[in-house]
């Protein structure tokens, strides 16, 4: 099969790069129209309905009428000359907010470099607009107000832009100053300070991948092309996916989207490096071979390891199938089918493009015309070779010094967005001086009646009542009945940040036992609310944990022993990135938690570390234990074909290690605390898989083990499988020795 694709694709390069091409570039649009049709931004809605803030969720859009897209917007208003507020002020407030609240806000005109028409949405909309408080000393008011919509989508985000403007303008006309803050004013205030730090990275990200592929191979084709064939395949493994989830109405996470492109940029280039260094070699081994047959060839042998390595990210990605947390849940398989376009590409694309430019590839640098001089991956290779044991006691030290940051490990599930000097920071600041922290983001208890009962609110009584007393409530709001009285809404506006940990004990605990006491008999009550959620969320993420751990290792493990077709060989590489992932999750936990005293490492982090860790750091131990195993088929020593393999591979395998890392790594500037701890620890991860892990490590046990790595089947049974006349039966010219 693989051979099949490779050569067809070799055959008929042109065909195949232009087919990629339409498909890349109609794809592209299609996500780009559909993707914020797919996603959803409230967390809860991914939680299953047995939680208790999930059914609070269900209570809050049947009975009370809150749409699952609305956002919600703190606006405070104060007098502009800084006194407090008086009578007459508070009656312009009220009249202001009640004409915002009848006007509709319209949709601004597209900019030139805005997305085309048929592209963009038209939120315009009639905000719902309501006072909330007084602050006690009257130096300010405070208003709700909600806007519907997806609240990563830029057209929302200019619709809010337009409603603040607005807001503003109306409030200046009654004397009056205004400030914005919570949920989609946040956003977008984040969005705006980091736009700049963003697409800067970005620029750096892909000049460290293009400088690095020139300083590696002297060639421009060659440090372009990857780039090129990575953002056709991305753009295509885009469109399918949010194609998939419209066809079968799974909603995505916000972060799936950014997540599929990271890792298929990283993997991508990591996959089209590991051809060009074969490609590279076969063509000094053989000149007199035509290019398109070193392509089909190479990409024979090499599209094995590729597709060994990218079945094992699609197997530990789609365990996620498995987790309660519909975040996860849409995560994985949203990964693996993006992972097996990438595949897919992988074995028809990239031979293509390789047989188009054929030694073009490598112009100008004269390196196919001769012998490589021995370099420090030689050295590595021959010291790997007479060391062994030294180089693996030492590994192994290293990465258990690492792994004991796991020691007191603390999980965190907070969601602050970030640090930034934003106007909504400084009115969240404002508001907190004056009221409890959770003010705008209240826990909200719902009570329902059974069996066709009505409630009211002489009867609730006792709750709102016992709920003042529990510490940590601040202020509880009056109770709110719908409009059939078969429901009651009471706010609890608490004294901690909403997204503390403080917070979550809170709901989590003395609330909904208060709330479990005191609700009357013949109704049932259910907390909600961010506090509540993010509660919730923890133990479906604990409950989750449990099962992806072992059902994704066992899953590697059946690959790798298929693949390898050993026993031994598929122990060592589970061992060696079970190493792997505990040093990096101790190192992640010692830099955040101890060196920056964060109050703990994200609760996401365990579980997407080790699916990304074991699964793309199990890349390049797959691609060395191949290259390995095709030297041990020649005769001589097993330590001096350990020597060649990691000469020939450690080149490729670092240089795939730093752009991956670089890729992951750029989201380490992100100003949301986990998608910083994910980006630091997975570059973190793969730097230690490629050098370590990789390089050092698994040769190191494949030179004490020897053939024997691959017991039962042990190399050298199949020496006759190559004909004659591919490179691969070749003679190598270089000679390693081990001393």
């Amino acid at each position: 099969m693989i051979r099949a694709l490779t050569g067809f694709s070799t055959r008929n390069p042109w065909k195949v790069i232009a087919l990629w091409a339409v498909l890349g570039i109609f794809l592209t649009m299609l996500s780009q129209a559909l993707i914020y049709r797919v996603t959803q931004t409230q967390s809860g809605d991914f939680l299953p309905a047995k939680y208790d803030s999930a059914a609070a969720l269900k209570i809050a859009e049947e009975r009370f009428g809150v749409k699952p897209d609305a956002n919600a917007v703190t606006v405070l208003v104060a007098r502009a000359d800084g006194k407090p507020l008086t009578g007459p002020d508070h009656h312009r407030v009220v009249a202001v907010a009640e004409q915002l609240g009848h006007r509709r806000v319209q949709m601004p005109e597209p900019k030139e470099d805005d997305d085309p028409a048929f592209l963009r949405r038209d939120h315009s909309q009639t905000p719902k607009v309501s006072p909330a408080m007084v602050a006690p000393d009257r130096s300010f008011e405070l208003l709700s107000v909600q806007l519907t919509g997806n609240s990563t989508d830029p057209a929302l985000h200019d619709l809010y832009r337009a409603f603040r403007d607005q807001a503003k303008d109306a409030f200046a006309g009654a004397g009056m100053r205004t400030g914005f803050t919570g949920g989609l004013a946040d956003l977008v205030d984040t969005a705006e300070a980091e736009e700049t730090t963003q697409m800067v990275v970005g620029i750096l990200m892909v000049g460290l991948i293009v400088l690095i592929n020139i300083l590696v191979f002297r060639s421009a084709l060659a440090a372009f092309v990857p780039l090129f064939a990575v953002v056709i395949i991305g753009g295509a493994a885009a469109g399918v996916v949010v194609g998939t989830a419209m066809l079968t109405g799974i909603k995505l996470d916000t972060s799936t989207p950014s997540m599929i492109s990271v890792v298929l940029i990283g993997i991508g280039v990591d996959y089209f490096l590991f051809l060009l260094f074969r490609f590279r070699e076969q063509l000094r081994a053989r000149p007199d071979l035509p290019p398109r047959v070193v392509s089909a060839e190479v990409s024979a042998r090499v599209g094995t390891a590729i597709t060994s390595a990218a079945l094992t990210i699609v197997a530990a990605f789609a365990t996620l199938g498995v987790a309660t947390f519909g975040q996860f849940r849409v995560l994985g398989p949203a990964i693996a089918v993006s992972v097996l376009v990438m595949l897919l590409a992988s074995l028809t694309l990239m031979p293509a493009l390789l047989a188009v430019t054929g030694r073009k590839m490598f112009w100008p640098s004269r390196s196919l015309k001769r012998e490589p001089r021995p370099g420090t991956a030689a050295r590595v290779g021959d010291l790997v070779a007479r060391r062994p044991f030294t180089l693996v006691l030492a590994s192994v030290a290293l990465l258990g010094a690492l792994a004991a940051g796991l020691v007191g490990i603390r999980m965190d599930f907070g969601q602050t967005a970030g640090t930034h000097d934003t106007p909504a920071a400084a009115t969240s600041a404002e508001i907190s001086r004056a009221l409890p922290a959770g003010v705008s983001d209240p826990a909200t208890v719902y009570v329902t009646a059974k069996d066709g009962r009505t409630l009211t609110v002489a009867g609730l009584d006792a709750l709102p009542k016992a709920l003042a007393e529990v510490q940590g409530v601040g202020t509880v709001g009056k109770t709110t009945l719908n409009n059939d009285r078969t429901a009651a809404r009471i706010d609890l506006y608490l004294t901690a940040d909403t997204q503390s940990q403080q917070a979550r004990d809170l709901v989590s605990g003395p609330v909904r036992d208060t709330v479990a006491r005191h609700t009357p008999t013949g109704a049932e009550a259910h907390v909600g609310g961010t506090a509540a959620i993010f509660a919730d969320i923890s133990t479906a993420v604990d409950h989750d944990l449990k099962i992806v751990f072992p059902v994704a290792a066992v899953l590697i493990s059946l690959i790798l022993l298929v693949l390898l077709r050993s026993l031994l060989a598929p122990a060592v590489l589970m061992i060696a990135v079970g190493l792997g992932f505990a040093a990096t999750l101790g190192a992640s936990a010692l830099f955040f938690q101890h060196i920056l005293d964060k109050p703990g490492v994200n609760f996401v982090l365990p579980l997407v570390l080790f699916l990304f860790v074991v699964a793309l750091g199990t890349d390049y131990n797959i691609l060395i234990s191949d290259r390995i195993r095709e030297e041990m088929e020649r005769p001589g020593p097993a330590r001096a074909a350990v020597a060649r393999a990691v000469r020939h591979t450690a080149p490729a395998i670092a240089t795939a290690g730093v752009v991956l890392a670089a890729s992951f790594g750029s989201l380490a500037v992100n100003a949301a605390p986990s998608t910083q701890q994910i980006g630091f620890a997975t570059a973190l991860g793969i730097m230690l898989s490629a050098f370590v892990l990789s390089i050092v490590l698994v040769p190191a046990l494949a030179a004490i083990l020897g053939r024997g790595t691959w017991w039962p089947v042990r190399p050298g049974r199949d020496r006759g499988r190559h004909h004659a006349g591919s490179p691969e039966a070749q003679p190598h010219r270089e000679h390693v020795t081990v001393h």
